[in-house]
């Protein structure tokens, strides 16, 4: 087990987690679950945001579960450390790319919230931990990172039953701790006004999961090659984006000429 992998698996827990918090559901979350949309249905704001972190972390333990069934299989091949981390250090460049817009997929890849018809109908307690075993899994609903899939690679990377629980643990106990974002939320006008602050760090927090999986990307590399493993991957980062700007910046007009102008004729 390399104890570079483990750290970083860790890491990648925590970007993950924390630009998941801006998906859909996380922001219905805050939206819904809060001192004040609780007193609107008669329920308590602390026991329902108590049982969606246990909700949370249950989702995480589930999560856990299967990473643990890939990294027993990831210790029962027998790779090397430093294989290991090679295909570590791929999984986090394409993750940074994909986040990126730089290939022809990207995050969110499941496009799925939960249910609100639980609120009227159910108990805060009910819908308390049913949706926060939804959002701890990272699965259920939303996607809107390639890290979370990156972070589930690079704990069954670690070949350690232990570290890939505890990566999907603090994974969904990160996302579940968020609903007491709304805690001293009393008024509309605060709760408003965490909203927009919210909103304009989505970007920021974006761009920054995204250099985050780069820079997972190049010490990966580094552990498995030394310094020709950072070359490749500063120079695959480099070709990406070069590719990308050239797209990007073709003039419409002489793409759509490109498109629909006919072939020259050679006339005598």
């Amino acid at each position: 087990m390399s104890e570079t992998i483990t750290a970083l698996a860790f890491v990648l827990a925590v970007g993950a987690a924390a630009y998941s918090t801006w998906s859909p559901c996380g922001q219905s979350m805050l939206s819904q679950l809060n001192p004040l949309a609780e007193r609107t249905r008669g329920q308590r704001y602390a026991v329902t945001a108590i049982w969606f972190v246990i909700g949370a972390l249950a989702g995480g333990a589930t999560l856990g579960i299967a990473m643990v069934a890939l990294a027993l299989a990831v210790d029962a091949i027998g790779i090397s450390a430093a294989a290991a981390a090679g295909i570590a250090a791929v999984c986090a460049l394409i993750g940074a790319a994909s986040d990126a817009r730089l290939l022809s997929f990207a995050p969110p890849f499941h496009r799925r919230q939960v249910n609100e018809d639980w609120l009227p109908r159910y108990r805060g307690w009910f819908y308390g931990v049913g949706f926060g075993w939804q959002i701890g899994t990272g699965l259920a609903t939303y996607i809107m990172t390639t890290a979370v899939f990156v972070m589930i690679a690079f704990g069954a990377l670690s070949a350690s039953p232990v570290v890939a629980f505890a990566v999907g643990i603090t994974f969904a106990f990160l996302r579940g701790i968020v609903v007491f974002a709304t805690a001293r939320r009393t008024t509309f006008e605060s709760l408003a006004a965490l909203h927009r602050r919210f909103h304009a760090l989505g970007p920021v927090v974006q761009r920054a999961v995204m250099l985050l999986q780069a820079l997972v990307a190049v010490v990966a590399a580094y552990v498995a090659w030394e310094w020709w493993g950072v070359l490749a991957v500063g120079v695959a980062i480099t070709a990406h984006a070069a590719g990308r700007v050239r797209i990007t910046s073709r003039p419409p007009a002489a793409e759509e000429a490109s498109r629909t102008s006919p072939p020259s004729a050679i006339t005598s």
